[in-house]
């Protein structure tokens, strides 16, 4: 079986040296060069036919995000960031994400040998992953072009059918995620019905996170707190390392942060979020899983399901990486499969009609 080949690119020759060791431990990957500058690294792509890149964010000559940017369109590939924890690192990789970025990884503050060997683990699981995604435009692939957010028709007001019982839209999304769920919530109406999401992401993100999107959407988008109320025309996000469920007081309901153990390696969890709504909302939901690894959502998913809420699924043709998707599939949990642009239309006819 041939490996996969990865091209490191990053101005710390440490970071490039403990990175090169964590990924030659798996059989299946091959470093096959470093880069310091992406100067030197688009040399290197050209005679050395990387399958997937790591990208500092950071460096000097030119920046990750212009190198990103001249890459996604002259070559595209899979990217994985390597980012830092501060305010301006978040940004910098969620507007990766944004240019065409599979996932990151992020650099520890302090001790960045041994911080870096404690990520092992996700390092080379985000690298794999990244390995088998689709990228836009890359050689060989079927699936069509990402789809801008231009190219969706906004959806212009949204009336429930059944007015006396608010409805809720719960989410649950991880690799690809961030530019699926810009688009979804991008599409909502100003009046829709309110939502809750669980992103698979770290701390510090979610927050820079919620505020992008709160600039590109009518609906208002918030990294949630303990206690929030669900409320039509407003959108949570799940903080990075905290579980959000929902929980119902009367005819209110509002979201609960817990510190309770990862759930398939997550915290927060899809499925968390999906088995609380599956208790407190029962017919009153959608629930709906987007792009990513792994099958974390598809048993909270099928609980909602067999407690009367409609669930919806994002199809393969439109996923980055369709693990979550097809595993929720596979466990019978699934009423809609349906591409990325018509989830937000499919949802909201669930639960009443669109008016025009």
């Amino acid at each position: 079986m041939s490996k996969t080949k990865v091209l490191i690119v990053d101005d710390s020759a440490l970071i490039r040296q403990v990175l090169s060791q964590i990924l030659i431990r798996d059989p299946s990957l091959a470093v096959v060069g470093t880069a310091a500058d992406p100067y030197v690294a688009w040399n290197k792509i050209k005679t050395l036919q990387p399958d997937i890149l790591t990208l500092d964010v950071e460096m000097p000559r030119m920046d990750g995000l212009a190198f990103l940017e001249k890459l996604m369109r002259l070559h595209p590939m899979p990217v994985v960031m390597v980012s830092s924890l501060t305010e301006k690192g978040c940004e910098t990789t969620l507007r990766a994400l944004e240019l065409g970025a599979i996932d990151f990884v992020t650099k520890p503050k302090i001790d960045i040998k041994d911080g870096t060997n404690a990520l092992a683990n996700e390092i080379v699981a985000k690298v794999k992953t990244a390995a088998t995604a689709r990228v836009k435009g890359r050689r060989g692939a079927t699936s069509p072009p990402r789809p801008k957010a231009k190219e969706y028709s906004p959806i212009q007001e949204y009336r429930a059918l059944l007015m006396g019982t608010e409805k809720v839209i719960a989410v649950g999304a991880s690799t690809g995620g961030t530019e699926a769920l810009r688009l979804f919530l991008s599409a909502l109406p100003a009046d829709a019905p309110g939502v809750v999401v669980v992103q698979h992401m770290p701390e510090q993100f979610t927050h820079a996170f919620a505020r992008r999107l709160n600039n590109a959407c009518r609906i208002r988008v918030d990294e949630a707190q303990h206690g929030d109320r669900i409320l039509p025309g407003h959108a949570l996000i799940a903080p990075g390392n905290s579980h959000m469920e929902v929980a119902r007081s009367g005819a209110n309901y509002y979201v609960q942060l817990t510190m309770g153990a990862p759930v398939h390696h997550h915290r927060p969890s899809v499925d968390v979020l999906f088995h609380s709504c599956a208790r407190a909302l029962g017919v009153n939901a959608v629930g709906v899983i987007m792009t990513g690894m792994g099958n974390d959502g598809a048993q909270g998913l099928l609980a909602m399901h067999q407690a009367g809420a409609r669930t919806v699924a994002q199809d393969e043709a439109s996923c980055i990486v369709f693990g979550m998707p097809k595993e929720a599939i596979a466990a019978g949990a699934i009423d809609d499969v349906v591409p990325l642009e018509k989830i937000p239309i499919t949802v909201l006819q669930s639960l009443g009609r669109i008016v025009k």
